[in-house]
């Protein structure tokens, strides 16, 4: 079997970033203060997001509208339009909404996405506030593109909507192929403020264990098979320009965890896409749990992480 999902891992370029890591500068304590907030304000002033039939179970529930209209802010904040994509799910039907802040420039499109919503009982500071805190970061820090570039924050992304017809990242998806737009790039941030430097920190669904290391202190590039062209650019240009631990692989579907993000769904409607994660429940004891809270995540690797990424989106939007 390994033999077999060798031709599917591939090698990735580079070799990953090994050591201490080095002393944090002014706009590393700076980023990680804003990530911080970020995260405080979504997953404690907000706090739960979710669907309104899942209220019922527990009183004083944050609002996903809530959180809509406070990222719509931050968006505008920093220069961008915002289209609400709003649709109809659940039973009651409710009205739900994707959030899309757009830089035109080329035909080429690259996404950057992360869904805003928790499941129940759980503030959601690593699943996924992180993600969302780095998302509009990213989108503060884009200078010039000569792509457009998509900062979209996905709604209805956790049970019971994931992987089914009402994903928000699902509809927006099909959305798009339906147009015929020509995204080149989707990179799905999730999960990602986690991160520890003991072994043993690091859990894999077999045979992954046997190839890579057991230590949960990396950041994670997770595509499949038809994005392997993609997920190998981008390992490269964020080993090349970030001092931090990385490991990326291209899987086949049927391994856990390789489609549990909004990648999935643009990889349903042929769209390169991939993962960006501290692998979540593979690392994370606090995942899907009520103790998932900002005091448990690691502001300045993702600070770190958010750094070698903005570099990363540079490269992808400077040029074919």
């Amino acid at each position: 079997m390994l033999v077999a999902l060798s031709c599917y891992c591939l090698v990735m370029p580079r070799q990953s970033f090994a050591g201490v890591l080095p002393a944090p500068n002014d706009e590393t304590r700076q980023l990680s203060a804003r990530l911080e907030a970020s995260v405080r304000h979504l997953s404690e002033s907000i706090g739960e997001r979710h669907h309104h039939t899942y209220r019922f179970q527990k009183t004083g529930s944050g609002e996903l509208e809530e959180a809509a209209d406070w990222m719509e802010q931050q968006f505008k904040s920093a220069g961008y339009p915002v289209e609400r994509q709003e649709y109809m799910a659940g039973d009651p039907a409710e009205k739900f909404c994707n959030l899309v802040a757009e830089r035109k420039a080329g035909p080429e499109i690259v996404v950057i996405g992360a869904h805003y919503d928790t499941i129940p009982s759980t503030p959601g500071a690593d699943d996924n506030a992180s993600g969302v805190a780095i998302l509009l970061e990213l989108a503060r820090q884009l200078r010039n593109p000569k792509r457009t570039v998509r900062f979209v924050a996905f709604t209805n992304e956790e049970p019971y909507f994931f992987q089914t017809e009402e994903m928000g990242s699902l509809v927006y998806a099909r959305k798009c192929r339906a147009a015929n737009e020509l995204i080149v790039a989707m990179l799905s941030l999730e999960t990602l403020g986690y991160y520890k430097d003991k072994p043993g920190t690091q859990k894999y669904p077999f045979p992954l264990s046997l190839v890579y290391p057991n230590t949960g202190n990396f950041v994670g590039f997770v595509g499949n098979l038809s994005s392997r062209a993609l997920t190998r650019r981008v390992v490269e240009s964020f080993r090349r320009q970030a001092a931090f631990p990385s490991q990326g692989a291209c899987l086949p579907t049927f391994i856990p965890g390789v489609g549990w993000s909004d990648h999935w769904s643009f990889w349903q409607v042929g769209y390169p896409a991939l993962m960006v994660t501290d692998t979540a429940p593979f690392r994370n004891p606090n995942y899907h749990q009520n103790t998932d809270k900002p005091e448990t995540l690691d502001f300045e690797r993702m600070a770190r992480v958010t750094l070698g990424l903005r570099k990363v989106l540079d490269e992808l939007v400077s040029a074919p």
